[in-house]
Formats: C-alpha cells, structure tokens, sequence
C-alpha cells in the first residue's frame, strides 16, 4: 500500500501516557495522571444529569448542526449562532481550517514549540511550514507578522501558549492584527481562555467584529471537564464558519456531548471554583519551586512548564515508577523541562515529594 508520501512526514500524536499501562508495567495500585492538562475536579453534576437523560437516545444519530447547543452558547458568548462551528473537540477545528485553507504551493506561520497539531495538519495538506521562536516562552508576534508573505494562508496564535503556558497581552494582539493582512486567517486558539486571571489577556469576541479574518477557538475539555467526550468549538465570521462546514464531517459531534457542553456552560459557579482551586493549586506548586531555585514559565493556564535542568526523559521515568505522569519536555521541545498540570491539593503535594527526591539528588 502507498500512502500519500507527505503525511509520512507528520507525527503521529503521542498522548500522556494511559494511567493502566502504567499501573501494569510497574505493579502500581494508585496513578496519578498530571500529564494531558484535564481537570483534577472533573465536570458539573448537571453535565453527568445530561448524559444519562440521553441515554435512551443512543440509536438516534446527533443533532449535525447542534442547534440547542448553537443557541445557548452564542446567547452566552454574544454572539449569532451561524458565527460557530463545533468540532470532535477543537483539535478537529484545527483540521477544517487546515484543509479548507492550506495545500502545496501555500505557506502557513507559528510559533514553535506550540502546539504540535497546527504543524500536523499543515504538513499533511502540503503546505510549507514557517516556525517562529518563542521569545522567552512568549509567541514573538513581531517576528511572526514579517514571516507572513504572499503565500501565507493562516497563522497559529496559541493564547495561552501550549506547552509554556504564557500569553500575548492585549496591546500585543492588536499591534499585531493590525499588519496582518486581511486575507489571512489568524487563528488564535484559546483552549485554557477560562483558566486565564491576567487583566492583560486580550478578550478576542469583540475583536471580530474589527478583523473579520480572525477565528477564535474554545473548548469543553479543559475547565469544563469533558475531555472524553469530545467537543469543542470556533467562533470566526459567518463567511470563514462557511468555509468550514463545506468540510466537517456529517454528526461530527455526538448527542451526549453536546448535551453535557450544554449544561456544563449553566453551571458558571463550577467553572469559577475551578478557576480558583487551580490558582491556589498553582502557587502550591510554584512557592516549592521557589524554594528550591528552579526556573518556570509564568502560566496562565492549568499546567506549568519547569526547569529541573536533568534529563527531561530520565526524570519522567523516575516519577512514573512512583506513580505519577507528566509529560516529559523533551518531546514538547523543551529539554530539561517537566509540563506539569495542576492537580488538586492532595495530588500536588504528592508530586512534590517525589520532585524533592528527584531534585534533592541532582544537587548532591
């Protein structure tokens, strides 16, 4: 069989390792999975009440255009219901905008390292690749605006910025739209929008209104606590929603799904416990790191990018015979690094402790 040779050039995917092939490689009973940036605290109970009241559904197909979904977020957003486009998380958001827009002979731009699933789909619609530096863990949008040219088709915004966790203020965002030219689709995916306390952080709805070439991408898995069930979401234009419809996938999102996304965005009082529970988790960790020298990214969401200055693999192996996964930084292309999500109290105190052996030894 002969695949298409250029999609042999895109990574496969390597997801935070399965907390039960942990438990049986090491002979563990407790595993605790810091590694994929889900939330510790789960979902609203009104979200679990919606999956069970449609379980008598499950030999209907979905709703393709989920309508009652649609309604109430662009009522909660502020925004008209044909202005949003729902994908099997926003991960597959990624890939509409990839094929509806890139193909050989275009370019697209982003930050590296950033989210690795823009370089993906770019590479498997056959489109050049110009990755720009972080600049202190931060996206270098002066940098990235002169890499635009007369092919560049899209351009990556990760805000905040996965996996350092850092923003691009207010200020930042518009000197940056502002030479960005107007047929060129910024993408600015915003996956931990609702984890963000920064004053600074640029809120992007209004900004659609002034840049009608922007799309704005969200997500249930994170803060919401639906990973599993894959739903996440694109706010952009009518004209770019359009595009993209021409190709998502028919019932691409599932009835359970969005009947949880729909309770899940009644529920505003778990979201904001969460917010708080995971600052609070944040500096549980961070004061520790202080204590013992290390370095780290600023991080506005609910994970953070430190500096153990070992090897990046070898450390992540050792916490795994304790029972714990992170995700090494060596293959997030920060060697050295541990991306660390935020558990809850109990589960950040165990991390520590096993980090305190780790870093106790490297100082001998």
């Amino acid at each position: 069989m002969l695949p298409k040779q250029r999609i042999l050039g895109a990574p496969v995917y390597q997801p935070g390792k399965p907390i039960d092939d942990v438990k049986r490689e090491f002979g563990l009973t407790e595993v605790i999975k810091l590694a994929s940036n889900e939330n510790p605290f789960g979902c609203s109970p009104k979200a679990k009440e919606a999956i069970a009241a449609q379980l008598d559904t499950l030999a209907i197909y979905p709703d393709g255009a989920s309508l009652m979904l649609r309604w109430e977020l662009a009522e909660f957003i502020g925004v008209k219901p044909a202005q949003l486009i729902f994908g099997n998380g926003s991960d597959e958001v990624v890939q509409m905008i990839a094929r509806a827009y890139l193909e050989q002979g275009t370019n697209t731009v982003m930050a590296t390292p950033t989210f690795s699933q823009y370089r993906s789909n770019a590479i498997i619609e056959g489109a050049e690749l110009i990755e720009v530096p972080l600049k202190n863990g931060v996206h270098d949008l002066e940098a990235m605006a002169a890499a635009i040219n007369d092919q560049t088709r899209v351009v990556w915004v990760c805000n905040p910025n996965n996996p350092s966790g850092t923003i691009v203020t207010r200020d930042e965002l518009e000197a940056f739209l502002q030479k960005v030219p107007k047929d060129v689709l910024v993408v600015l995916d915003e996956a931990y929008y609702e984890y963000v306390v920064d004053p600074a952080y640029p809120q992007t709805v209004p900004m659609l209104e002034h840049y009608p070439n922007l799309i704005i991408l969200r997500t249930f898995s994170k803060i919401y606590g639906l990973a599993a069930l894959r739903i996440g979401y694109g706010i952009a234009s009518e004209e770019i929603v359009g595009h993209l419809d021409h190709v998502r996938e028919p019932f691409n999102t599932n009835t359970l799904a969005q009947a949880a996304a729909r309770a899940a965005l009644q529920d505003q009082a778990f979201v904001e416990e969460c917010r708080k529970r995971n600052r609070e988790g944040m500096k549980q960790l961070t004061d520790r790191f202080d204590e013992w020298g290390l370095s780290y990214f600023p991080s506005q969401t609910n994970f953070v990018l430190v500096d153990l200055q070992q090897d990046s693999d070898a450390v992540f192996r050792k916490l795994l015979e304790q029972g714990i996964i992170v995700r090494s930084g060596r293959a997030l292309g920060f060697p050295g690094y541990q991306r660390i999500t935020v558990g809850s109290a109990e589960q950040n105190e165990k991390v520590l402790q096993a980090l305190g052996s780790i870093v106790a030894g490297a100082l001998k």
